[in-house]
C-alpha cells in the first residue's frame, strides 16, 4: 500500500470519542506521517483540523474527504486512500457495515470502538473471506471493548508454563459513567438478542477451530474471589469473545484454554443491586418506550468534562492458572470510556499503519493482528499491564 495518499484516515472526528481521537493522533503520529478527516460535513471537518493544528502546526496538512455511510461509491474512494481507517461512528450495526465492506475489498486495515457482538459476528461471516482475500486486517473492539481484556489475557499467559492447560478469569472495575455512544449500542444490541444468538450460532457453524487445541469461555458464577477481595459478577459483554477467538488463534495459549470474565465489587449491597437491576434493565430494554425512554438519558455523542475524565479510572485484573502456578497481573489505566479510549484506538492504528506486525489478514483481534508490538505501545503511553505480588 506504499502508493497510497494517506497512512491513516479518520471518521467521527467532528463527534466526541473521535475528536479526543483527532487530538491524540496530533500529539502523537510521527513526523511525516500523513492524516485525513472523514466526514459527511467539509465546514465542521476544517473545524476539527484548525483546533488540532493548534496542538500541532503540522496537522494544517490533514487531509479533508467527504463521504457518507450511504454512499458506497465515497466509501470505497476513502478506503482506497489510506492504509489504515478509523472509525468512531456508531451504533454499528446501524451505520458500521458499508465501510467494513469498502476496507475489505480494497485491501484497507480498519479498526473501530464496537462492543456489539451481533455487528462483529455479521462481520465476519459478510466480509472475513474478501478481506483475507485482500490482505486486510478487520480488527473490531479496539476501545476499552476490547483491548485491556485481550491484550490482559495474553499479557497474562506470558507469565504461565507453556503448552500446559490454562485457566483465566477476567475482574474489571471502573468509577467511569457510561458514555452515549456505548449506552445506545446496548441499547440496540440487547434489543436484538435472538438476532444476535442466531448470528453467533451461524459464525460458529462455518468459523475454522483450532485443531489438536480446545478453546472455551464460561459464564462462572456469583462468588467472592480470594486473591482480589472482590465480589464477582459474571459479565455478558463482547470482552470473553474476542479474548476466546484470540486464543483459537494463538497456540502459545496452550492445549487447554478457559476465561471466564467479571465485574468487581467491594460491596455485596452491589452484587445484589446487579443481579436485580441488570435483568430489569434487559426487560425493559425489550418495550420500545422504555428502551426509548431510557436512551434519552444520554445523547449519542455527548461526553463528560475534562475534570470529570481526570477522576476517572479503570482496572481490570486477571487471576491465571496453569501447570501448578497462580499469578495475578493488572492492567490500569485512566478514564475508559473516552481518554484511554481515544488512546487506544489511536495505537492500534498506528501500531497496523507502522508497525512490523504478524502476517494476519481477515477479520482478526488486536492480540492476534498487533499483539506485543500494541501492548509495547499502549505501555509506553501509560497504560500499566503489571505482575502483582498479593500477600
Amino acid at each position: 500500500m506504499t502508493d497510497r495518499s494517506y497512512d491513516i484516515a479518520l471518521f467521527g472526528a467532528t463527534g466526541f470519542a473521535g475528536g479526543l481521537t483527532a487530538d491524540y493522533l496530533a500529539e502523537n503520529l510521527p513526523e511525516g506521517a500523513r492524516l485525513a478527516f472523514v466526514g459527511r460535513n467539509r465546514k465542521k471537518l476544517e473545524k476539527v483540523r484548525d483546533r488540532i493544528a493548534g496542538i500541532n502546526p503540522a496537522m494544517e496538512q490533514v487531509g479533508l474527504l467527504e463521504a457518507d455511510s450511504t454512499d458506497p461509491e465515497s466509501l470505497a474512494r476513502v478506503a482506497a486512500s489510506t492504509k489504515v481507517v478509523i472509525t468512531t461512528v456508531g451504533p454499528y450495526l446501524e451505520y458500521g457495515e458499508p465501510l467494513v465492506a469498502a476496507c475489505a475489498k480494497a485491501g484497507t486495515d480498519y479498526v473501530d470502538l464496537t462492543g456489539e457482538p451481533e455487528f462483529i459476528d455479521r462481520m465476519y461471516l459478510e466480509h472475513h473471506e474478501a478481506a483475507h482475500s485482500s490482505g486486510a486486517r478487520i480488527v473490531h473492539a479496539c476501545g476499552f471493548d476490547s483491548i485491556p481484556h485481550d491484550l490482559g489475557v495474553m499479557f497474562t499467559v506470558k507469565q504461565l508454563p507453556e503448552q500446559v492447560p490454562l485457566s483465566i478469569r477476567g475482574i474489571v472495575r471502573t468509577n467511569g459513567s457510561l458514555s452515549g455512544g456505548t449506552l445506545h449500542s446496548a441499547l440496540g444490541q440487547m434489543s436484538r438478542l435472538g438476532d444476535m444468538s442466531r448470528t453467533r450460532k451461524k459464525r460458529a457453524e462455518i468459523e475454522p477451530r483450532p485443531v489438536g487445541r480446545k478453546v472455551r469461555t464460561t459464564m462462572g458464577k456469583t462468588h467472592r474471589d480470594r486473591v482480589t477481595d472482590n465480589w464477582l459478577i459474571p459479565l455478558p459483554t463482547v470482552d470473553p469473545d474476542v479474548v476466546k477467538h484470540s486464543a483459537a488463534a494463538r497456540a502459545d495459549y496452550g492445549p487447554d484454554f478457559t476465561y471466564s470474565h467479571f465485574a468487581g465489587a467491594k460491596k455485596l449491597r452491589t452484587v445484589i443491586a446487579s443481579v436485580i437491576g441488570f435483568p430489569l434493565f434487559v426487560l425493559a430494554v425489550q418495550i420500545p418506550p422504555l428502551r426509548g425512554a431510557i436512551g434519552k438519558r444520554v445523547a449519542r455523542g455527548d461526553g463528560p468534562t475534562q475534570e470529570r475524565r481526570d477522576r476517572t479510572w479503570f482496572t481490570v485484573d486477571f487471576i491465571g492458572t496453569g501447570g501448578g502456578e497462580t499469578v495475578h497481573t493488572r492492567v490500569t489505566g485512566g478514564d475508559p470510556g473516552y481518554t484511554e479510549t481515544a488512546k487506544m484506538l489511536a495505537e492500534s492504528a498506528m501500531s497496523l499503519a507502522f508497525d512490523e506486525n504478524p502476517t494476519t489478514s481477515g477479520q482478526v483481534t488486536s492480540a492476534t493482528a498487533m499483539g506485543e508490538n500494541l501492548l509495547d505501545r499502549l505501555q509506553t503511553a501509560g497504560i500499566d499491564f503489571t505482575v502483582m505480588t498479593d500477600e
